[in-house]
């Protein structure tokens, strides 16, 4: 099977203003997730989509290939990420190159491993999947303990509320969170149903220590502290 790695990153960002470019544990964000994809041997080509020159420009410098600059249509913040890959795609194709699967792989995910690439690719093939998405166990965040409240702050309990308030996790079923780090899908899904998802999509279970998502300055805080600790278990390990 062949796979297009695909991995997004646009100049503009809200929360934290070039984001893909920000230093994370002594390199650049975009750094994390192409140094992972292009270690990975089930990829047969990597591409970054991006409407911006200095990120298009330290994308080459780490290896990536930047075919081209993403139209700026599809560098908004109300533009759909499958769009971006869907175009992504169709350049690859008009220049000759077939695929059968697309693998996004967002920036805003550094924690991603090698093994979570080549299990999710493993696991597309061997069941006959649409597509593999990454997921996190809910935990404290169950959506059984979750509320609404009106304009009057008044506290209302949801139809999928827990039968008796403060029930023990372990009595809740088990819901899982998107988690973002994996998105690989067959290409016929993406391109004719524009979709990343498809009819038979199958889980890849990240834990929790590693699902982080940056979207705030808070989230680059606790990805530096989790970051670090892989570093620093990682060179106790070669020491010992």
């Amino acid at each position: 099977m062949k796979v297009l790695g695909v991995i997004p990153a646009r100049g503009g960002s809200k929360g934290v203003p070039r984001k893909n470019l920000r230093m994370l544990c002594g390199k650049p964000l975009l750094a994390w997730t192409a140094e992972v994809a292009l270690a990975s041997p089930c990829l047969d080509k990597v591409i970054l989509s991006t409407d911006d020159e200095e990120i298009a420009e330290l994308g080459r410098q780490l290896g990536l290939e930047v075919p081209f600059l993403r139209p700026a249509e599809l560098a908004t913040d109300e533009a759909l990420a499958i769009d971006v890959i869907r175009h992504a795609v169709g350049f690859c194709e008009r220049e000759g190159s077939k695929f059968d699967a697309v693998f996004t792989l967002q920036p805003t995910n550094p924690m991603r491993t090698a093994i979570d690439i080549t299990g999710a690719v493993a696991l597309l093939e061997r069941t006959g999947a649409d597509s593999v998405i990454s997921f996190v166990d809910a935990g404290d965040k169950h959506p059984a303990r979750m509320k609404q409240i009106d304009g009057e702050m008044r506290v209302i309990d949801p139809l999928f509320a827990e039968a008796v308030e403060g029930m023990p996790r372990q009595l809740l079923p088990k819901y899982y969170l998107r988690e973002g780090s994996i998105y690989l899908t067959r290409r016929d899904v993406v391109v004719q149903q524009r979709s990343f998802k498809g009819s038979d999509c199958r889980a890849w279970l990240i834990p929790a220590e590693r699902a982080v998502n940056l979207d705030t300055e808070l989230d680059f805080a606790l990805a530096e502290l989790l970051l670090n600790r892989r570093l620093s278990s990682h060179e106790t390990a070669i020491g010992d």
